[in-house]
């Protein structure tokens, strides 16, 4: 039933054609066939074959495993072993991650798996949850969890830990009632949602919706949904069609081309193909791979564990961090801030009061009592309880009668604590924090309007009345009436102690924080004040209903601060900024913030946080502090740099050299290259590609989001690719009108010049800034030297023979190397002038 908080019981009751008797065991069994069991509805997830299968479908993976056929089918069986490993280790460790991601849904249904007592047949009875159904009566009582949604039919001193689905810290007293059909969650005082608790008194309610049909059955199913692709993933998508297209126009061009110049048909085929491997970055998802573990071991040492790897680099371009407000922003703790008298003066006369009250009471354990203990320094071990009123929800009030010789002149004392009008209503006079007083009337204006003063900056304030007991008195009968008015009491969740140091690094890293709360308007505009957001920039979930998808993209680019917000509104949130074209965090650890952490790009979640929100999490925090998003951002950053390092190198190197093999091939009568030798010189420059992934990354590009940019990679790819190009032709006329050079020299000659070229200037487009001013990491600058050693020692070893090279002759090596140099020496001029006018940092220019 929808909206069911707006109808009374009764109602209700006729609706579900049920009575205040309960079902009989007959009616239920009847029900329970046509409605089903009271249980979540799996859908069918894929097998683990279908799961392993689906990492293929990329369009990289694709051409990559082509590029493997190929090389095993021209004979070149280690390249094409090595190209399937590749791929077989990338899919693997991403078929691992997504398969342990699938047991949040297992973890949730776990969490609720309780029996409950029941009204059949006219009388309570324990039944297991599942066979509940639509019309049964309900007891509940302290420590039981609510196992369906339900209307409150009645209650005694009924009070719910709500926490975990709205984000509430305080307790929630339930009282029935009928309400506005547009009341919000929390708000809901006759309704007992699935997934919660008693915490104190007892009532009876009637199964409204079972747990499919409840607010946590909405949960349930959105984290069932598949997870929509992220921004790194939607880039790395694109980035594969770039390479598909160009790949096929180019193969197809050179193809007809050398069939149009007569040239055998087979050997034309062949050299076409060991082209494409050649422009396909093979390595690119061991990059990706490399990276992402790398950055994940050393998020783990500072107490972040990285559950899904993609969501290290979409940290690097994320825009907006959304984040719960109770456990994480604040401490998810009520803390006594201060006891003050009328006047709003400090006052420990009045905190040992209230600690009395909270020491002698028996009622339950509750946050606000633990909370008055927690500050109390008083020894009351010498008092005696004498007689206690127990809290009720229709008076507000509690009150304990306690003997507190030789405290108090000596006098039995009562004290009672509650709602501030409540305790108005008991008192007749009041006294300040010097002992002068007067007649209450005279000064309720003045207290009241402390209190909205104390309530507008966040605070739950509570009233607190004492009143002396003379010796004789019945104690049983006595009343809290004309008592003297104390004081007041101001609770608060305190903000976690790093959370401004955070925010103002988070603003200067270019991420916006944004907070997302169920709590009232004043709290959340109070403490997203003290975060550092603008308390003037909000906006409320009955407000955020009236909004179209399309009208709340725009809307939630000027909104700070969300408040009074249901679990499925969170959501909607992420989804608005997601299709704003913000790359958005979110970070909770209740249940109902678990569809927010899912839809995110990263999902963040701490070691405290509920089962299912740690599962729906990309990220969980093992520590309380949140400093450590900012590792998170910074090591985002330097992954996803350091991968389109790669891309950067490898496509215009690739690009450079298959654009010069392809013009070659028109006017040389022999193949530029062996197909062969195409694959062992991408083979080379790749094995220190492979160590950018530990490559050092210059601060300026760490100090901005980092997005992906398709139209960047191609203006990088041919700006760059040309240019190698252009000395790749230097090359050949060096070798074929200087050095009259034959098959084999023209094939060794170019070889050593592709690859020394290659790696020399990886290390100059490896930054933004001048080549000697940027340190490259020690296993490139190892992988680079290593490599032009062993291409040296292959030419002038006897192994060359098979690979169709010669020895160089000295004057032709230096002659070469000395093309290398000026290549490297105009990419390095050329950079300077790309990076003025171009940044792929999301933000400004580099």
């Amino acid at each position: 039933m929808k909206e069911f908080w707006s109808y009374d019981s009764d109602y209700i009751l006729k609706q579900l054609n049920t009575g205040k008797d309960g079902l009989s065991g007959k009616e239920a069994e009847r029900r329970i066939d046509k409605y089903g069991q009271n249980i979540f509805e799996e859908k069918k997830s894929s097998s683990k074959l279908e799961m392993f299968i689906n990492q293929f479908k990329n369009p990289i993976i694709m051409i990559l495993i082509f590029a493997a056929v190929l090389s095993i089918f021209l004979k070149d069986y280690s390249d094409g072993i090595i190209i399937l490993i590749i791929i077989m280790l990338s899919a693997f460790l991403s078929y691992s991650h997504e398969s342990k991601a699938n047991n949040a849904v297992k973890k949730l249904l776990s969490s609720v798996c309780v029996k409950s007592s029941v009204l059949r047949d006219g009388k309570f009875e324990e039944i297991d949850n599942a066979m509940l159904t639509v019309g049964d009566i309900l007891n509940v009582k302290t420590g039981d969890m609510i196992p369906a949604d339900c209307l409150l039919i009645s209650e005694n001193s009924l009070s719910m830990d709500e926490s975990s689905l709205t984000g509430e810290t305080f307790p929630v007293e339930k009282i029935p009632q009928k309400l506005s059909a547009d009341t919000g969650l929390s708000n809901r005082k006759n309704s007992l949602w699935m997934g919660t608790h008693v915490i104190s008194g007892s009532g009876k309610a009637v199964i409204v919706n079972l747990a499919k049909d409840s607010e946590f059955g909405k949960i349930t199913a959105s984290l069932n949904k598949k997870d929509s692709d992220t921004d790194f993933e939607k880039g790395i998508k694109d980035f594969g069609n770039l390479i598909l297209h160009v790949t096929t126009l180019l193969i197809g061009l050179i193809f007809l081309f050398n069939i149009i110049l007569n040239k055998p048909f087979l050997e034309s085929f062949m050299f076409a193909l060991a082209l494409s491997v050649g422009l396909t970055p093979q390595m690119l998802p061991a990059i990706i791979s490399v990276n992402l573990s790398q950055g994940a071991k050393r998020m783990s040492e500072q107490g972040v564990i990285v559950k899904k790897l993609n969501a290290i680099e979409n940290f690097g371009s994320m825009t907006v961090m959304c984040s719960d407000k109770t456990g994480t922003i604040t401490q998810g703790k009520v803390k006594l801030d201060s006891a003050l008298d009328c006047n709003g003066e400090k006052s420990d006369n009045i905190g040992k009061l209230a600690a009395i009250n909270s020491y002698f009471q028996e009622g339950y354990s509750n946050p606000i009592d633990q909370a008055i203990l927690e500050a109390n320094t008083n020894n009351f071990s010498e008092y005696k309880k004498l007689f206690e009123i127990p809290y009720s929800f229709e008076v507000k009030l509690l009150s304990v009668m306690v003997r507190t010789e030789p405290d108090f002149f000596g006098k039995n004392i009562m004290i009672t604590k509650g709602a501030l009008t409540s305790v108005l209503n008991v008192c007749k006079t009041y006294e300040r924090a010097d002992k002068t007083g007067g007649g209450i009337e005279k000064i309720k204006t003045q207290i009241l309007d402390l209190f909205d003063k104390y309530s507008s900056q966040g605070y739950r304030v509570l009233g607190l009345a004492y009143k002396a007991i003379e010796d004789g008195t019945d104690i049983q009968k006595q009343k809290a009436e004309d008592m003297v008015f104390a004081g007041l009491l101001l609770f608060i969740d305190p903000l976690k102690e790093d959370i401004k140091d955070t925010v103002r690094e988070m603003n200067r890293l270019g991420v916006s924080l944004k907070m997302i709360t169920g709590d009232n308007r004043l709290i959340a505009k109070n403490i997203g004040s003290q975060t550092g957001l603008d308390p003037e920039k909000i906006l409320l979930g009955e407000e955020l209903d009236a909004y179209s998808l399309s009208q709340l993209n725009k809307k939630v680019l000027d909104i700070d601060i969300f408040a009074e917000i249901s679990p499925n509104q969170k959501e909607e949130i992420i989804m608005a900024y997601k299709q704003a074209g913000e790359i958005v965090g979110y970070m909770g650890d209740g249940i109902n913030d678990s569809p927010a952490i899912k839809q995110a790009d990263v999902g963040v979640s701490v070691n405290t946080a509920a089962d299912t929100a740690k599962d729906a999490a990309s990220i969980v925090l093992l520590h309380n502090s949140l400093k450590v998003l900012i590792s998170g951002i910074n090591e985002g950053r330097r992954t996803f740099i350091n991968t389109l390092k790669y891309i950067f190198v490898a496509t215009s190197a690739n690009f450079g050299n298959m654009f010069s093999m392809a013009g070659a091939s028109l006017f040389l009568k022999f193949l530029p290259l062996l197909p062969k030798q195409i694959l062992l010189t991408n083979l080379l420059t790749d094995f220190p590609s492979l160590q950018i992934a530990s490559d050092s990354v210059d601060e300026d590009w760490l100090k901005n989001p980092v997005k992906w940019d398709i139209n960047f990679i191609k203006k990088f790819m041919i700006l760059f690719g040309i240019i190698s190009s252009v000395f790749d032709y230097i090359t050949f006329a060096l070798l074929l009108f200087i050095f009259k050079a034959g098959e084999e020299l023209f094939h060794t000659g170019w070889m050593l010049e592709s690859i020394i070229s290659a790696v020399v200037v990886m290390l100059i487009v490896r930054t933004a800034r001048p080549v000697l001013a940027s340190r490259p990491g020690d296993k490139l600058l190892i992988a680079v030297i290593g490599i032009s050693a062993v291409l040296l020692m292959i030419i002038y070893s006897p192994i060359n023979s098979y690979l169709g090279l010669i020895a160089l002759p000295i004057k032709i090596l230096l002659a070469l190397l000395g093309v290398s140099f000026l290549y490297a020496l105009t990419a390095e001029i050329l950079k300077k002038n790309f990076y003025k006018h171009n940044s792929f940092s999301g933000k400004g220019r580099l």
